[in-house]
């Protein structure tokens, strides 16, 4: 069983970060695969036909060469930086990995893989890395651009939340909820069902990101020359693919407009302003002033939180949606 062992400055040094190119890839095997990867058939049956033209490039079977039942090619997904991170920053990294471990990570994968001959010829190529960026900036475009501004609030509220616990109260309370197969015990966290031996952070901390299309399964980042990860599927991530963003009831878009009761209804957890207009669709002055009357009628309130500044509701904005 796989542990990564934690020392004090871990603590303080662990940080979050989002992904758009690992949601991406996990999307793409769900959209080109027949299981579906816990993709709601309800995406799968939007998103095939607009993904159907892309079938045909043999990157997307080098995509698939480069993935095991429970690994995959670490330079095609490198662990982001930040909680900004955007696929056009994933796809720089892309081009931008180390040479040596981009081939002996092909090597690998290959040797392990019945790939066609079309996937080794794309594998084996020169320009490689550039041919994989230029599929995703595809793929991304036709299957996440779209939905990506609302998940990535369910990531970022998810984030809030885990800080705020990691910092309160520690690892244990941290991890809680993060997955079945992740457990605090005994100064470490024990990632069960993963192969390999008990691993130092060594004061280099933790990176936690949330995701969307793992679900319900949970990835690690191990080895070296990246830093540890731990990828875990978002809070509330099986509602949203099921269930669609929350809707303005009717009986309340009378009463306070429809964008306020929108914007009401997505403060069930906390989300800030330029959050808020990225996930309606919404001018950010607009989705401002309509946080200004909903923060004087004390149906929501707000509270800072590092550099931004959140909203949620109140129990008088609960009691409004009920």
């Amino acid at each position: 069983m796989l542990r990564f062992v934690v020392g004090t400055e871990d603590l303080l040094r662990t940080r979050f970060a989002l992904s758009p190119v690992f949601d991406l890839i996990n999307l793409i095997r769900a959209v080109a695969g027949p299981h579906g990867r816990g993709v709601p058939a309800s995406w799968l049956a939007r998103l095939r036909p607009l993904f159907e033209p892309l079938t045909a490039d043999p990157v997307l079977d080098a995509i698939h060469a480069l993935h095991l039942d429970k690994s995959g090619a670490t330079f095609i997904c490198p662990p982001p930086q930040r909680i900004g991170q955007s696929i056009e920053d994933d796809l720089a990294a892309l081009r931008a990995a180390p040479p040596a471990l981009v081939r002996e990570e092909i090597d690998y994968y290959l040797a392990r893989s019945s790939s066609s001959a079309a996937a080794r010829a794309v594998l084996t190529a020169p320009d490689v890395l550039d041919r994989l960026a230029v599929f995703l900036a595809a793929a991304w475009s036709v299957l996440l651009a779209e939905d990506w501004p609302k998940l990535r609030l369910l990531c970022e509220r998810d984030v809030v939340h885990r800080s705020g616990e990691l910092s309160r109260a520690g690892w244990e309370a941290a991890l809680s909820g993060l997955h079945p197969k992740l457990r605090w015990r005994d100064g470490g966290i024990d990632l069960i069902g993963r192969g390999g031996r008990a691993t130092m952070l060594d004061g280099a901390g933790l990176l936690l990101v949330p995701s969307v299309f793992i679900w319900p399964e949970f990835a690690v980042f191990a080895d070296e020359p990246w830093p540890k990860a731990i990828v875990y599927p978002v809070r509330g991530v099986a509602t949203l693919l099921e269930q669609g963003p929350p809707e303005a009831p009717e009986h309340l878009a009378a009463l306070i407009g429809r964008s306020r009761a929108l914007i009401l209804m997505m403060l069930a957890d906390p989300a800030s302003t330029s959050q808020l207009a990225r996930a309606l669709g919404m001018a950010v002055g607009a989705v401002g002033d309509h946080l200004g009357v909903l923060l004087r009628a004390g149906v929501v309130e707000k509270a800072r939180a590092g550099r931004s500044v959140l909203y949620r509701r109140t129990s008088r904005g609960d009691a409004l949606v009920r």
